[in-house]
């Protein structure tokens, strides 16, 4: 912490110094027997002296920020001495430190987007202190732009500062309140800082008072210096940006190039694997080449041999459809001679149903007339053998319809059989059949 204010009495330190809220500048007596109250305001007025001058010097620069910035780099020695104001000592195996990290990682439990920022930190290989990961964290959330938002949800917690800082600490007190109300002016600048590649676990910070005690000569010589600066930064700049556009053009051809490499080898895999496939297709055409050329020889000798057998063929079809049409009037005849018997049938039937009806009807008048009973049992007699005549000679049609019936089933079967073999046989056969 700083103790002591670079001006000649303490008077006068009242006096130029401005009036903090809740202070009262003509307490001179009280300030110098409070020292921790000194070392707060001397905080308070480097911490708007750098915020100031950070903030006129970036907009009269009127570019993006690094980490060479020299301003910059004062603005964040003074606020790593007002964060460290107050602050607890605390023991652990190693001995006794004061941890600047542990009040800034507590900002992540009061703001989830806070997470990001400290979870970076962590992750940067290069740092391995607390007060390395909290330089880190400071120049993150500068770039962010919530360095203001962040410092403000801390501040207002003091059940949790009370942990890390003494009641009499900038955070704690007013002038910390002050500090985060100007830090907001910050949001206006951008900045640009390579914290990977940074050495920030071993800096040392101190302040460098000439920056804010200047004359007219310093003044010129810090404008040229400034300017000089200012040219020095442009061309670093425009190196920088050169050779980010180069590796990123670079970057695009060796990607461009495993791309191409990458795809020629599918295409040289793909290209031998239709080779294969054009041999395999060649083999197979000359394969079908060949079965069809034997193919097209036997159709052709198959060919060549129906055209000697068809003479033979339509003969045997015509002698074949001679004897079907044959068959054929056969059949008809049997049906017909059939068809008449079965008419003859039943005109027989007939008879005997009417000599029934007279024998019934005789029957009758035999029981009414006793005189004409030997007469009518004669014709009884006489009836009854004309009735076993006819049932006799109806039994012996029925028996020759049977008859005819299983021959003409025999010749059908016997016309199947032998009409691949006997074609002449087969057709006396069917001739003495029909005649």
């Amino acid at each position: 912490a700083i103790s002591c204010w670079p001006f000649k009495n303490a008077e006068d330190t009242c006096k130029r110094r401005p009036t903090v809220p809740g202070s009262n500048p003509g307490c001179i007596t009280s300030a110098l027997r409070d020292p921790m109250s000194m070392e707060r305001t001397n905080l308070l007025n480097m911490a708007k002296l750098s915020i100031k001058g950070l903030i006129e010097s970036a907009l009269s620069f009127g570019r993006t920020l690094d980490s060479d910035y020299p301003p910059l780099q004062q603005f964040f020695v003074v606020m790593e001495h007002c964060l460290k104001h107050g602050l607890k000592v605390k023991k652990s195996f190693l001995g006794y430190n004061k941890s600047l990290w542990g009040p800034l990682e507590m900002v992540e439990k009061l703001c989830p987007e806070a997470g990001e920022i400290a979870a970076s930190v962590r992750d940067l290989p290069g740092l391995k202190t607390p007060l390395g990961r909290a330089r880190a964290w400071l120049r993150l959330a500068l770039m962010q732009k919530r360095l203001a938002d962040y410092l403000r949800l801390l501040i207002t917690r003091k059940d949790l500062l009370s942990d890390f800082y003494d009641n009499s600490a900038v955070m704690v007190e007013e002038e910390g309140a002050v500090i985060v109300g100007l830090l907001v002016g910050l949001n206006v600048i951008d900045a640009n800082l390579c914290v990977k590649g940074e050495d920030l676990d071993t800096q040392v910070g101190v302040i460098d008072f000439s920056m804010y005690l200047k004359n007219d000569i310093d003044d010129y010589r810090s404008g040229e210096r400034n300017g000089q600066v200012a040219a020095i930064l442009d061309q670093k700049n425009y190196v920088e940006e050169l050779n980010r556009q180069l590796n990123s053009s670079v970057h695009g051809l060796q990607g461009r190039v495993d791309n191409l490499e990458k795809s020629n080898s599918k295409l040289i895999e793909e290209l031998a694997i239709a080779k294969n496939n054009i041999i395999k297709l060649q083999e197979e055409n000359h394969q079908l080449r060949n079965e069809n050329t034997i193919i097209l020889i036997k159709a052709q000798q198959q060919l060549e041999v129906c055209l000697l057998q068809c003479p033979d063929v339509e003969n045997e079809l015509v002698v074949q459809v001679s004897m079907k049409q044959e068959m054929d009037l056969a059949m008809k005849l049997l049906e017909k001679d059939i068809h008449e018997k079965q008419d003859t049938l039943i005109g027989l039937r007939h008879q005997l149903d009417e000599v029934k009806a007279i024998n019934v009807e005789m029957y009758t008048k035999m029981q009414t007339s006793d005189d004409g009973m030997k007469q009518k049992n004669d014709m009884i007699t006489r009836l009854e053998e004309k009735t076993n005549q006819i049932t006799a000679t109806m039994k012996q049609l029925e028996q020759s319809d049977k008859d005819l019936l299983s021959q003409t089933r025999t010749l059908t079967m016997s016309f199947v059989k032998c009409a691949s073999t006997d074609t002449e046989n087969q057709y006396k056969l069917v001739k003495d059949i029909s005649f």
